[in-house]
């Protein structure tokens, strides 16, 4: 989106804000290929015959959003850190529903990497993923939300940096330091599960 598009969707959301039901309408077309991109993005990283198509992620992002009137929209980014929050938990709570149903299956694997970070193919279990992250929260909320922007938003570090309102070099080290973090605690986790 270049800076006229997100002053649009600025625009609109804040119109949503006031009560105009059909601004979320109206601001979808503009803002369905980033959402798409970033949904894209998790099913890449999904297992094999992932039974949640991106589509349907997306609609159903959408489907929540809706209840998101009244929310005080700040930017463009703001939304897109909303909709990040709305896909990982649709995306936890859907490898909860299947392995609830499913016993024994394996676990959903989600890759994480990043540039500038040695890609090792670890894969990492998403819930496991999901707890991890509760607790980052509760140790340190801006480095979680730096991993949940970055991650299940797919926003830039210049994004995620207006958004926390922290320079750009804050944001590639909280990036570094929480992946470390999340590392440690999930390897730790699966060695505490082989013991």
């Amino acid at each position: 989106m270049d800076k006229k598009d997100q002053a649009r969707a600025t625009e609109l959301l804040q119109a949503w804000n006031d009560g105009d039901a059909s601004a979320l309408d109206k601001l979808m077309p503009d803002i369905h290929a980033e959402l798409h991109r970033i949904a894209r993005q998790h099913m890449i990283r999904e297992r094999q015959g992932h039974t949640l198509q991106t589509s349907a992620l997306i609609n159903e992002a959408y489907l929540r959003l809706g209840g998101y009137q009244g929310v005080r929209w700040q930017n463009r980014a703001h939304f897109f850190a909303i909709a990040a929050q709305l896909m990982r938990r649709i995306l936890v709570d859907h490898a909860r529903a299947r392995n609830s149903i499913k016993r024994g299956a394996p676990e959903p694997r989600l890759m994480l990497q990043s540039e500038g970070l040695p890609r090792n193919n670890t894969r990492w279990d998403l819930i496991a993923l999901n707890q991890a992250m509760t607790r980052l929260a509760e140790f340190d909320p801006r480095k979680n939300q730096v991993v949940e922007l970055r991650v299940f938003g797919g926003l830039t570090n210049s994004e995620i940096a207006e958004f926390v309102g922290v320079s750009e070099i804050t944001v590639k080290r909280d990036w570094k330091l929480a992946l470390a973090l999340l590392r440690k605690q999930l390897e730790s986790d699966a060695s505490d599960e082989c013991v």
